[in-house]
């Protein structure tokens, strides 16, 4: 049987910044023996493009690089309605491919159909920060890890074969996974809530804990994860906290505490509340589900959902990925402060009213509504927040920093409406109920486009632009 095609592939917005990544990545698949198909996926505006496009265009790989940039994106949005035939679906296919984080990943599993997909953010790097001396796990933990600040000794640079590790378990029954990988239910996080995988509260250091429970031989792995370092896919309020609590630190952008990995060890698990797409694999050769189209940065929560089904399993392979959190092209704080408490919000409301789970879908009822009491805990978390930055600007060592307090302080209101009630209400409603249709309408249409596009690719392939 012939093995399926592997891809890697770089969702981006960053199109100044992704050479970096290129090369680094290119590099390391090279020392280990791998020469996958490399695509970067930009949702980079056309003006962004014709400004970075021609360094991206300079670069010499070993491995094929190809690139699906904005023209390439309308070309197969043009080839997909012209098969629709239906000039009333065109707003559905633009939406589950807008640039957004959801809709540029949706690219990804179009152009991979067939194969096997490990992807990795922009930001991130083929290495880890390991300690020094690490300490052996205890019986039921997987991993563990803590904040070091920036400089402080104890720790170096470990490099790991990233996708021999994605190899050995992504398609494979978990009785063909090789034997030092852990089996069971699913992960704890110490720090973390189990089914949103929003924070419990700013967290020095975290392990997450195995709970033990049978699996089937014949379970498929269907997606994949490396651990990584640098953050541990913490929330932006976890930066904020870290912000507050640093007084030698001047802006929360600044990332002067570096998430360091002590040890860690494979596992299989039937479900997988800790997904992480920056990260991640899948076995894409017959199809998946979309990530949902949205700004909002939950766009994997669809796959913590659709893991869930019998006979489907996911794993944390034996590697590690280092996160560098570029700042270019990111959201001010408050804002993403803004973006994770909407996004969890969803994913409670989405959890709850799950209906179906099928092959390439996931299906559930809830249509938007929202209670005053949704707005009202909101509220009351982040004037919390607000009113610590103001009280940390008494005790601030320089002006400098007190001034940077009281800037995100005023952001942080400004995000939240000013912090009224009704009117914050009002605009939580209209974000919600946007979102919540974005999503259902997309996920009715999905199936019907991975047939056009399978055939497609394998007929005549889909557009892209080969740079190496």
């Amino acid at each position: 049987m012939q093995e399926p095609d592997s891809y890697f592939v770089i969702p981006t917005h960053r199109l100044r910044d992704v050479g970096q990544t290129i090369r680094e990545y290119d590099e390391h698949f090279w020392r280990n023996g791998h020469s996958p198909q490399i695509i970067v996926f930009d949702d980079s505006t056309p003006s962004n493009v014709d400004k970075y496009f021609p360094q991206l265009k300079d670069i010499k790989t070993k491995s094929d690089l190809f690139y699906v940039g904005p023209q390439q994106k309308q070309e197969f949005l043009s080839y997909v309605n012209s098969r629709l035939r239906n000039k009333q679906l065109e707003p559905l296919v633009k939406n589950l491919f807008r640039p957004s984080y959801g809709g540029n990943r949706n690219y990804t599993l179009m152009y991979t159909l067939g194969g096997l997909m490990v992807s990795s953010d922009d930001d991130m790097r083929p290495y880890s920060l390991m300690e020094d001396s690490p300490e052996s796990l205890e019986s039921d933990e997987i991993s563990r890890g803590r904040l070091h600040r920036v400089g402080q000794n104890g720790y170096a640079r470990k490099s790991f074969d990233i996708m021999s590790a994605f190899l050995d378990v992504l398609g494979k029954k978990s009785s063909e996974v090789p034997e030092n990988y852990e089996r069971g239910e699913l992960l704890i996080d110490t720090a973390m809530e189990l089914e949103t995988n929003a924070t419990k509260g700013f967290a020095e250091e975290n392990t997450m804990r195995l709970q033990r429970g049978a699996m089937r031989d014949d379970a498929i792995v269907k997606m994949a994860q490396t651990f990584r370092s640098g953050t541990n896919d913490i929330d932006a309020i976890d930066f904020v906290d870290m912000f507050l609590g640093n007084d030698q630190q001047l802006s929360p952008d600044d990332l002067n505490d570096l998430y360091v990995l002590e040890n860690f060890r494979p596992v299989l698990t039937n479900k997988n509340w800790r997904m992480d797409c920056g990260v991640a694999g899948y076995d894409n050769t017959f199809g998946l589900p979309p990530f949902f189209p949205t700004r909002l940065r939950f766009e994997d929560y669809i796959y913590r959902i659709w893991i869930q089904q019998e006979g489907i399993v996911a794993a944390h392979v034996d590697a590690a990925q280092h996160h560098t959190k570029s700042n270019y092209m990111r959201n001010p704080p408050a804002s993403e402060v803004l973006n994770e408490e909407i996004a969890n919000l969803l994913k409670r409301k989405i959890r709850e009213s799950v209906t179906c789970i099928d092959e390439l879908s996931v299906s559930f009822d809830y249509k938007g509504d929202l209670t005053a009491q949704d707005a009202e805990e909101i509220l009351a978390k982040i004037t919390a927040l607000h009113s610590r930055a103001l009280a940390a600007t008494e005790t601030a060592p320089t002006a400098e920093r007190a001034e940077s307090l009281r800037l995100f302080a005023a952001n942080l209101r400004k995000a939240f409406y000013g912090f009224e009630p009704d009117f914050f209400q009002h605009n939580l409603v209209r974000i919600v109920d946007d979102a919540v249709a974005s999503i259902r309408s997309s996920l009715e249409l999905w199936p019907t486009l991975v047939e056009i596009c399978y055939f497609q690719k394998i007929r005549q392939g889909l557009p892209m632009l080969q740079l190496s």
